[in-house]
């Protein structure tokens, strides 16, 4: 059966699907999207998947994706973030089979996808899009999808976005922001961007950027014309956000908390969507925050998420009438509920600087270039500086490591090959050498080995081969090999 295309592949594979929930690096993991999809959502993207370590690692494959193999859980498009034609479509054809598509990061605008030559960063190379689309469209039994951000010129981002549909590109998503506007410089994302992609390409479009209710959803198709319309922030704060509800936090938390026992996944992502949920809440109750930051279970997150549903329910029964919320909330802050991210002045302000252009400048230079002005410094390195008054975030202080001679890594100090440690075991294992430095005896390990076996046989032990050829040692190393 021909893979389906365009409007055909948007209405059939994808159900017509209008509300989406967004590729979110350790967010959007299969207890999440389920949780959204039993409130209204009808397509879930994975989290960003790395296309070389998908390749290249099994235990990654597992985990962030073939252990989550769930029928309810589609249909879904698995992300890949990647820079190299044959590594993305191998790493896509390794994935096709459990999901209806595979999506080409072009959007994630952060320093880690700067320094990888991914994502947003590679808007300007399309040569090599061209290619990667082109041969991801010939060789996958799914199609091929692109999530981007746009350029400053209205122009500019519809042609970028009709030579991805000419490549092969079935299905559109367009993030209204450029590559810089991220954090406190994200500003308003620009709709008049998507409606101009919208209208010049003949592949169904999903849009991105300012949605944090139902009526921004509808608003948004109504003004560009989109097929469907993604969430990512606005979804992680009120998981029933397509349903158009408000819910209390601790009943959509409970209800993710019994999805996670479920379907486990790593407890940083359950801390960090709790952190989202009650946002608002954790303001006020700063001490259950801390103990939300430091706990190190399950059981122990589900006993905060219960201690905030008391007190809140304390200050609802002791709520006098007609009383208003505070913060300028739209709700009470127990209520699922959007957090509208500061500008930067706004954000200046919290950080003691004033709100002056200034201090948007020193932030900005310390991310690109690593400053070590405490005056300057972000949010959570001015935590680190309350615990240890001394600490120093000055690169030029940092201590300078020797690098190992064949990845790069710092090596082992009193290492006998130069090596890190991972560099040294697989050497010292070829070779049958001992490493003292890093505690590897494989040549030790190999002789005591052969001798105890001989003496068995009353046989002298022989002279140890360095090439390790005999079976007996092959054994041997492989023992030490997994020790």
């Amino acid at each position: 059966m021909p893979k389906l295309r365009g409007e055909a592949f948007w209405r059939e594979t994808l159900r017509s699907a209008h509300y989406v929930v967004a590729p979110m690096v350790d967010q959007s993991e299969l207890a999440w999207r389920l949780l959204s999809r039993r409130h209204g959502a009808q397509l879930c993207y994975t989290p960003m998947l790395h296309a070389q370590v998908f390749l290249r690692d099994a235990n990654y494959r597992r985990e962030n994706l073939y252990d989550e193999a769930c029928p309810e859980d589609r249909p879904l498009i698995v992300q890949f973030c990647a820079n190299d034609p044959e590594v993305f479509v191998q790493a896509a054809l390794l994935a096709q089979d459990y999901c209806d598509a595979i999506d080409l990061n072009l959007g994630c605008p952060q320093m880690i996808a700067k320094r990888g030559h991914y994502g947003a960063f590679l808007q300007e190379e399309w040569d090599l899009l061209q290619r990667m689309i082109l041969l991801a469209n010939e060789k996958l039994s799914v199609p091929i999808t692109c999530k981007i951000r746009v350029f400053p010129d209205i122009d500019k981002t519809v042609k970028y976005a009709q030579m991805l549909e000419k490549a092969g590109c079935q299905l559109l998503t367009v993030h209204g922001r450029t590559k810089e506007q991220k954090g406190p410089l994200a500003g308003v994302a620009s709709w008049e961007h998507i409606q101009a992609v919208r209208k010049a390409v003949s592949i169904p479009v999903f849009a991105n950027g300012n949605i944090q209710c139902l009526s921004d959803v509808e608003e948004c198709i109504r003004k560009t014309g989109v097929h469907g319309v993604m969430s990512a922030e606005g979804n992680l704060h009120n998981p029933a956000l397509f349903e158009g509800r408000n819910p209390l936090v601790w009943e959509v938390a409970e209800e993710y908390l019994e999805i996670v026992r479920e379907y486990p996944c790593p407890l940083s992502y359950v801390r960090a969507h709790l952190f989202k949920l009650w946002h608002h809440t954790l303001q006020v109750y700063q001490q259950l925050r801390e103990e939300l930051a430091k706990v190190k279970t399950l059981e122990g997150i589900v006993d905060v998420n219960r201690e905030l549903k008391l007190r809140c329910q304390e200050e609802i029964a002791n709520q006098k009438e007609g009383e208003k919320p505070k913060e300028g909330l739209p709700f009470f802050h127990w209520i699922c509920q959007p957090y509208i991210r500061p500008g930067p002045k706004e954000r200046c302000r919290e950080n003691g600087d004033g709100g002056t252009e200034k201090g948007v400048r020193g932030k900005r230079a310390l991310e690109e270039e690593e400053d070590g002005n405490s005056e300057l410094l972000s949010k959570n390195k001015q935590k680190k500086k309350l615990r240890n008054p001394n600490k120093s975030f000055d690169p030029s202080l940092k201590p300078k490591y020797a690098k190992c001679d064949q990845c790069g890594n710092p090596k082992g100090n009193k290492c006998v090959f130069n090596m890190c440690r991972g560099c040294c075991k697989k050497r010292a294992f070829k070779e049958v050498a001992d490493c003292p430095g890093h505690g590897l005896l494989f040549k030790t390990k190999y002789e005591k080995s052969l001798s105890w076996q001989h003496s068995q046989r009353g046989i002298q032990a022989p002279e140890i081969s360095q090439r390790g050829d005999a079976e007996e040692g092959d054994a041997v190393l492989k023992e030490a090999g997994d020790s």
